[in-house]
């Protein structure tokens, strides 16, 4: 399949459920383009990268969202034991 081809199958950031125009941008400057991008990273490693490139910028809810939106979810329907084990991962993964 040619690369343009590609790209147009894979959703950009802002088609995606949850994630609006500054986290697409943010995104973007951790090179997370579209959801194959996200999916491939998953939403703890695209979480750090925006902490490391944004720190304080950054909230848990992003990392709340991005998950959520690889569930094709709303981010608050997330359990407590989901954000729980989503802290955990980030937490480990440090």
């Amino acid at each position: 399949m040619k690369r343009l081809e590609w790209c147009i199958l894979s959703k950009s950031i802002s088609q995606l459920r949850n994630l609006g125009p500054k986290t697409e941008y943010m995104l973007s400057e951790v090179d997370v383009c579209s959801e194959d991008d996200l999916r491939e990273l998953g939403s703890v490693q695209a979480y750090q990268r925006l902490k490391f490139r944004f720190g304080r910028g950054v909230s848990i809810l992003a990392l709340y969202a991005m998950e959520a939106c690889l569930r094709d979810c709303d981010w608050r329907d997330l359990s407590a034991e989901d954000k729980k084990e989503l802290k955990a991962r980030v937490a480990q993964a440090d």
